[in-house]
């Protein structure tokens, strides 16, 4: 939880349905690794928890590792069909801690809680200043 100096990638996110906003900020290498991530923001205990987690997952990685994680976690999240085997190849670390934030599922208004900080990450890396979990398909 901090402004990141110099970053080179950073986005603003919202979830407007509970009032989650973060700003994450990303320092990429010249070969589109990830070698410090932060974010500041105010939110919901779940957002927060999740953004934390997300930094200390996406150290050391690349932004393509970043995507994988973030598309299989937040299908982890929706899908009741979910195949673990999306993750195959992933660190098996982040994909367990991603594991226990999945249980949003079962709540699904916390999905976007859950969500926001990788949405957020995800728009960064695309070069984009804003993320929303309005324009997520509503469960």
């Amino acid at each position: 939880f901090r402004h990141l100096e110099n970053a080179t990638c950073l986005a603003h996110g919202n979830n407007p349905v509970c009032g989650d906003m973060l700003m994450v900020y990303l320092m990429l290498d010249g070969d589109g690794r990830i070698t410090d991530v932060a974010f500041q923001g105010e939110g919901c205990a779940i957002s927060v928890a999740s953004a934390s987690m997300m930094t200390e997952i996406l150290k050391g990685k690349t932004s393509d590792e970043a995507k994988r994680l973030f598309e299989g976690f937040h299908d982890l999240c929706t899908q009741d069909d979910f195949d673990m085997g999306r993750f195959d190849g992933c660190d098996e670390d982040a994909v367990e801690r991603l594991v226990m934030l999945s249980g949003v599922k079962e709540f699904p208004i916390r999905v976007k809680c859950a969500t926001l900080a990788w949405h957020t990450m995800q728009a960064a890396v695309d070069g984009e200043e804003e993320a929303s979990t309005e324009l997520e398909t509503p469960l």
